[in-house]
């Protein structure tokens, strides 16, 4: 998993709440059983017409957001069914950081191990930003998971966190650093696994055949 520290992008304004993970990525496109293919496919009864024509009215389809690597949305995203699919598409779309006042839990979760920064600020916040996202479409903001603060124009400076118990989003912010999923968390222990096990072995701990 590509590891993100610090990251500059343009910010697209999703001004909608409840935003479920079947409008992120329609069910009739989860077919695939690999990982990739799912971008083309985000938010596609938004960003398309019934007859395929593209919906002008839709947000992600102003060229001004075009190329958006930073999702604005509003309270509860990613609600719905539990699809690890909606952060894939959302990924290889281009997305690499979401802001919202909270998001639904296993989202959430699947955000951390697809290398998706899920950012919580307040209401009062996030309103604020998504006003300047669309009074200045095309411009950008830096999330700095360093620091764990966004910055912006006019001096914009704003602490953040990724989840409401703090050990967690320290957590969670080091896997993020160092691009670590739980599956590269457990390899890196391999070697007292291996030892722990052997040792089960040698004092009957596990059956052979």
């Amino acid at each position: 998993m590509e590891p993100f520290t610090k990251h500059t992008g343009i910010v697209a304004p999703l001004d909608r709440v409840n935003v479920d993970t079947d409008q992120i990525i329609p069910k009739q496109f989860l077919k695939r059983i690999e990982r990739t293919g799912f971008g083309q496919f985000l938010f596609f009864d938004w960003r398309f017409g019934p007859d395929g024509s593209t919906n002008e009215e839709f947000e992600l389809n102003d060229p001004a957001y075009r190329g958006a690597s930073i999702l604005l949305a509003g309270r509860n995203f990613g609600c719905g069914s539990s699809r690890e699919h909606a952060p894939w598409a959302l990924r290889e779309y281009g997305f690499r950081a979401i802001i919202a006042p909270s998001f639904a839990d296993i989202f959430h979760k699947n955000c951390f191990e697809n290398g998706l920064v899920p950012v919580i600020l307040s209401e009062e916040v996030v309103g604020r930003l998504m006003s300047q996202a669309k009074s200045k479409p095309g411009s950008s903001l830096t999330v700095d998971l360093e620091s764990c603060r966004i910055t912006g124009e006019d001096g914009l400076d704003i602490p953040f966190t990724m989840h409401d118990d703090p050990a967690t989003h320290e957590f969670r912010r080091r896997t993020l650093l160092h691009g670590l999923d739980e599956i590269d968390m457990v390899l890196r222990r391999r070697d007292e696994i291996v030892a722990f096990e052997a040792g089960r072995s040698n004092h009957g701990g596990v059956l052979s055949a």
